[in-house]
Formats: structure tokens, C-alpha cells, sequence
């Protein structure tokens, strides 16, 4: 199993303009550029800390980055030998206050003896995965770690325990008052967010506005120029219905509803185009023209993304004002316990949250700097004209 990855996901561009964000960018200036990344350890009894663990033995993660896992030792002891990483070493810690830096870290939530199922939702597997969220968020609130990557929780699981949430998105849109957000789906090549996440697919069409939508596409727009580089970023928009509703033969929200949106997004200054046919744009290959894509649902963006992607594609929360990253996939209970999971799309969030940190910090840099230039360009000018008075 290879778990090479490419350092960056940020597209090449001019440098970025400065704009009005309403995203939270809390980087603390002059912190050092290594960040913090907690990584919460999902339902123990799936894939999560074998795939956790497979991606921290790569020898360029400690160069990058100090992991913090939120989880206890004893299963984390217990999923290392499952994934047999003799080598792999880590620091129990009692907190996240001090860490050691050139080291993973394991911060123990917990001190109960476990019982671990494997292949199986528990209620103690969505116990232990809420304990492990709760203490990273906890943390990241404080501003204890820089980003999170969550490894997958079962939903089975979750609400055995009594988990009040359909996923991560929902819990932490909550947690960090942030009810407008939008789960992007992305990879070096292709970034495809939904308009309309976790709902029955029934549920979508009365769901669907226009405001809705110019919501989305604004967040999809500032996250693109702010997490990932983008100066002037380019936005598909996928049609509801089959071939975009056919000119209304198949259905008329794409002329009531989107192509209303696509409109006044570009008088925005938004860079939108659409509505497109799903099909033929995934299947021609016109997604390659566009730096993202903004589908209507969740399986019309998903299907296609997967397909072009798997293994390397990342699931990232655009509107929150903390970063989150994780994995294109599930628990894997199938295979858990056999030291099968391939650990490539785990490897590539805990680089995209590294990336995503840079990219922020130094938006942020650019804009302070920006502020800086207005404020002494208008003192210069208030002195020149003092100076003409007299």
C-alpha cells in the first residue's frame, strides 16, 4: 500500500487579493508555522486508528506537523498491533497543554477498560468516539490545537449512545455557532460541495431556493480564495433534474431556482456558470475546466467525486471557522481488524488541514499587512495636508 502524497493542494495562481471573509481566522500571529493537528479517533471498532496510525508512520508527518490523538492508550496499543507498526511510537500526555513536538502524542479522555467489537456498531463504540470529539473540540476552542481530522463514526453507533447529531458537519456547525457552512468534497483535481447534505433525496426538491444556493456559493467562493488559494476562482453549477430539466420538459427548477442563483452570483462578482447536466459534465471531463463544482445533492456530487477520486479525496467543512478535515470513507467494518484499510485518503486530510492552516495564516498575514499600508497611506495624507495648512 503506497501512502505518497503530494505536499500542497493548493492550484497554482497569482497572489490572491484581499477580500472581506466572514470566516473566523483565529491563527495566533507569530506562532510557529508547525501547527497542531488533533485528530479525534472515530468508532473503535471500525478502520479509524489503524488508518490513523498507517498515515502518522509517514516519515514526513512529524516534519510537518505535531499530531495530537484524542483516544486513550490501551486502544491505541491495541489497533498498532492490529496494524503491526512496531516501529511506530507515541507520547501519552495527560492534556493537550503540553505536548511534545517532534513526537505523535496521545492525550488519554479516558481511563475505563474497554471492550472492542470489532466489525460491529456498539454503544460503547459511539460512547468513546463522542468522548473523543468533545475533548478535541474542547481543545479547540481553547486554542490548544490549529485543526482537526476526525476519523470516521458510525451512525448506528452514535445514536446507540445517544449522540444527538446526523454527523461531525452538524455537531460542529453547532458547537462553533456556525448554522451556513457546506461540506466540500476535495482532492488536488476536483472540488465538488452540495447544496443540500444528509436529507432524503425526496426532501430535495422542496429544499432547493435561491437563496439557498447563492448561501452556498458564497461560502464555496471564500473558501476557495481563502483555504485554498484561489484568486478568482471559477464555479460550476450541476442542474437538478435529468439534462438540466430539459428547458422545463423534465422539470423547471433549474429555470425558477438556479440559473436565477448563477445570475445574481455573477453580479456579486462571483465567477458562476450553469446549470449543467450532472452526467455528461462529469462524463465529458468539463469538470477539469472549473476550480470547483457546486452540485444540488448529496449523492449527484458525491457519486461522481468518489468515482474520480477515491483514495485521495477529502472531505473538508467549508464555512466553520476552525478547520476540520477527514477521510472519504466510512468505518469500514468489513474489514477491521485485518490490517487491510489503506490509509491514503486519511494521509491526504491530515495534509490538506496542514495545507488549509498555512493558506489562512498567511491570508491573514496579507491582510494585516494590507491594513497596515491604508492606515499609514491616510496618516501620510492627513500630515501633507496639516503641512498645507499651515
Amino acid at each position: 500500500m503506497s501512502i505518497d502524497a503530494p505536499w500542497s493542494f493548493r492550484k497554482k495562481s497569482k497572489k490572491k487579493k484581499l477580500v472581506e471573509t466572514s470566516v473566523n481566522l483565529s491563527n495566533k500571529a507569530g506562532k510557529e508555522s508547525k501547527p497542531i493537528i488533533g485528530i479525534t479517533i472515530g468508532d473503535l471498532n471500525g478502520i479509524g486508528l489503524e488508518v490513523i496510525l498507517k498515515a502518522l508512520s509517514h516519515p514526513k508527518i512529524i516534519q510537518l506537523c505535531t499530531p495530537v490523538i484524542y483516544g486513550n492508550s490501551k486502544v491505541v496499543s491495541y489497533h498498532k498491533n492490529v496494524a503491526e507498526l512496531d516501529e511506530l511510537f507515541f507520547q501519552s500526555q495527560r492534556s493537550a497543554e503540553r505536548l511534545t513536538s517532534d513526537k505523535i502524542n496521545v492525550v488519554n479522555c479516558w481511563n475505563d477498560s474497554v471492550n472492542i467489537t470489532l466489525g460491529k456498531p456498539t454503544e460503547q463504540g459511539g460512547k468513546y468516539a463522542q468522548i473523543s470529539l468533545e475533548a478535541a473540540v474542547k481543545d479547540l476552542k481553547h486554542g490548544l490545537i490549529d485543526a482537526l481530522v476526525t476519523a470516521p463514526i458510525h451512525k448506528k453507533s452514535m445514536q446507540l449512545a445517544g449522540f444527538q447529531h446526523v454527523g461531525h458537519t452538524e455537531y460542529l456547525a453547532q458547537e462553533f455557532n456556525a448554522p451556513e457552512h457546506l461540506m466540500l468534497m476535495a482532492s488536488d483535481a476536483l472540488k465538488v460541495g452540495v447544496v443540500t447534505g444528509h436529507m432524503p433525496l425526496k426532501e430535495v426538491p422542496e429544499s432547493l431556493t435561491k437563496e439557498l444556493i447563492l448561501k452556498k456559493l458564497d461560502i464555496l467562493n471564500e473558501a476557495l480564495k481563502v483555504d485554498f488559494g484561489f484568486e478568482r476562482p471559477n464555479i460550476a453549477i450541476l442542474g437538478l433534474n435529468p439534462h438540466a430539466g430539459e428547458e422545463g420538459m423534465l422539470g423547471n427548477e433549474e429555470e425558477k431556482i438556479i440559473r436565477p442563483a448563477v445570475i445574481e452570483s455573477k453580479k456579486k462578482g462571483i465567477n458562476a456558470f450553469g446549470p449543467y447536466a450532472a452526467d455528461g459534465f462529469f462524463g465529458s471531463g468539463q469538470f477539469n475546466k472549473f476550480d470547483a463544482v457546486l452540485a444540488m445533492y448529496h449523492d449527484q456530487g458525491l457519486i461522481p467525486f468518489k468515482a474520480l477520486t477515491f483514495g485521495s479525496g477529502v472531505n473538508f467543512t467549508a464555512g466553520l471557522p476552525i478547520i476540520r478535515t477527514s477521510p472519504d470513507h466510512g468505518t469500514g467494518f468489513s474489514i477491521a481488524g485485518k490490517n487491510e484499510a489503506d490509509a491514503s485518503s486519511f494521509l491526504h486530510a491530515l495534509f490538506m488541514a496542514i495545507d488549509i492552516y498555512r493558506n489562512r495564516t498567511e491570508y491573514m498575514e496579507l491582510k494585516r499587512n494590507a491594513v497596515k499600508k491604508v492606515k499609514v497611506e491616510e496618516e501620510t495624507e492627513e500630515g501633507e495636508v496639516a503641512v498645507s495648512d499651515d
